[in-house]
This record gives C-alpha cells, sequence and structure tokens, in this order.
C-alpha cells in the first residue's frame, strides 16, 4: 500500500478491524518513511449489482448516489449520515446475499421510502415527492394526509 502523503511503496498495518458484518476491514496503517498515519479500507469485490430503470435501460448500482439522494432529502432534518450509510448497506446486501444481479429502480425507491417513513416523515415526503414526480400540489397533499 503506498503513502498517501508521500507516495512511499511500503507501510505497516497498525490495526485491523471488521465492520459491516464483517463485510469490510478498516485498517489503520503506518508509512515506514514518514510515520504519518493513515486508513485504508478493504472490501470484496462483489459481482456488479445493475439497476433496471424505469426506461428499461441499465446502470451499474451506485451507492453513493443513492446516499446522495437520500442525503437531499435529509437536508436540516435530524437524520444522521451514519443512520443513512448503514440503511443503504442493509439495502445493498440484503440484493447481494439474495443473490439478485439485477434489481428494479423501483424496488430500491420503494424500499427508500419505507425506510424514510420510519425515520423522518418530513424527508419521506420530499424523497416521495422527486421519486413519485408529483405534478400537482393535490397529489402532494394525498401523500401528506395518508401520514396522519
Amino acid at each position: 500500500m503506498r503513502c498517501p502523503f508521500c507516495n512511499y511503496h511500503d507501510t505497516k498495518v497498525i490495526d485491523s478491524r471488521t465492520r459491516d458484518g464483517g463485510r469490510t476491514i478498516r485498517r489503520r496503517r503506518e508509512c515506514l518513511k514518514c510515520r504519518r498515519r493513515f486508513t485504508t479500507k478493504e472490501t470484496v469485490d462483489d459481482i456488479p449489482l445493475w439497476v433496471i430503470k424505469q426506461d428499461g435501460g441499465r446502470e451499474e448500482f451506485d451507492r453513493k448516489k443513492l446516499i446522495k439522494s437520500i442525503l437531499v432529502a435529509c437536508a436540516k432534518r435530524p437524520v444522521s449520515v451514519t443512520a443513512i450509510e448503514q440503511f443503504v448497506n442493509r439495502l445493498e446486501y440484503d440484493f447481494r446475499d439474495q443473490g439478485i444481479e439485477e434489481v428494479e429502480s423501483r424496488e430500491i425507491g420503494e424500499r427508500v421510502m419505507k425506510e424514510l417513513k420510519e425515520l423522518d416523515e418530513v424527508a419521506y415526503v420530499r424523497f416521495a415527492s422527486v421519486y413519485r414526480n408529483f405534478t400537482a400540489k393535490e397529489e402532494f397533499l394525498s401523500e401528506v394526509k395518508q401520514l396522519k
């Protein structure tokens, strides 16, 4: 592992810890030349998980894109980034554990809305308004009324 600070080719591992139920290993490393410390993550290279879009197109599952869209819905709400990342991890691992190689975007959207409904109703309505593509205020109000 190359040092990100001085680019020296040799480092030593100081500490290793598993995360995500053993799916990820977090390693604390120290450069043998400049002595600076940094953290790396080691994960298994999984078979790609493909998302089938509503228009029939396919794209590789992008957890960063999903986290970003959930963060937008949760802006200025009491939902931690950690909670969002843990949910996206669970979602991805659920699909992979089932041996699913392709998942419809509709399934992902519905699962996100279900989780957000439990975490924060305002974030849920924000996400639903974009996901369901409300075109009239009546659709939006109908969704809010269902929360009562």
